[in-house]
């Protein structure tokens, strides 16, 4: 993913998620790379693919994964395409009828001050609500990712498939820091739609031919069971990977 790449905000008012076998994996690449086009981005010999690590912040008491209050609304990351010199810094918002990201693009490098309140840079907003909300890291995820898009009535549209998922601990602001990772949502993969207003008519095409439930899934919440954390009260009572456990709510 080249880096002009990591400059592009990409806003859309709804995401429908799923939870779909690998069996199903590959039939519904081939179907979204028939029916749209491929990430501007993207590598790969379909030009559609690229790899993701992402830095989850929560507060001392799990209070984003328990989804309490104001936390349940709103999730506060650190993302990394590839092995990319620079990271986005990103607030996701949930509201009724709108999902909204703000994100900014800083050095690799500049990640410590995070850990080190400082003022006058790029990261400052992000900075000063990690410090009021009393956020610190939590884990790293990472997983593969294949995306294509296309345009519906209402705007752009944008479909996702992420595999290979793994989780590790983190106890600051950096990737890879040498620490275990963990393999999750062994057996399936997450695929996500995303659009505007309404579902367009393609992805109910797609829903229909692979008989799709939706599912609410959180890769934040799905990566913290699996790690199990001792500060965590409620975890899923059986394996993620099992279909029958259920999905966790976004």
């Amino acid at each position: 993913m080249p880096l002009d790449a990591l400059r592009e905000t990409r806003a859309f008012a709804s995401e429908t998620k799923f939870l779909v076998p690998v069996a199903d994996g590959e039939a519904i690449r081939e179907w979204a790379r028939l029916h749209l086009t491929a990430d501007p981005h993207g590598g790969g010999d379909s030009h559609d693919e690229y790899d993701t690590t992402t830095l989850y912040y929560d507060s001392p008491e799990f209070h984003v994964f328990h989804r309490r209050g104001s936390f349940g609304r709103s999730k506060y990351r650190v993302r990394r395409y590839g092995r990319h010199a620079h990271v986005f810094l990103e607030r996701k918002l949930r509201r009724p009828g709108m999902l909204s990201k703000r994100r900014t693009l800083v050095p690799l490098e500049a990640l410590s001050r995070l850990d080190a309140p400082m003022t006058g840079w790029e990261g400052t907003w992000f900075q000063r609500r990690l410090v009021l909300r009393q956020l610190r890291p939590v884990c790293e995820i990472g997983y593969h990712r294949l995306a294509r898009m296309g345009t519906g009535a209402y705007g752009p549209i944008r479909l996702t498939l992420d595999d290979r998922l793994v989780v590790s601990r983190a106890a600051r602001s950096a990737f890879g820091d040498g620490r275990e990772r963990l393999s999750f949502l062994q057996g399936q993969l997450v695929l996500e739609l995303k659009y505007r207003v309404a579902v367009p008519p393609l992805f109910k095409q797609l829903v229909e031919a692979f008989a799709l439930r939706p599912a609410p899934v959180s890769k934040y919440r799905f990566g913290v069971a699996v790690l199990g954390s001792p500060d965590v009260a409620s975890l899923l009572p059986l394996p993620v990977h099992d279909p029958g456990a259920g999905p966790l709510d976004a």
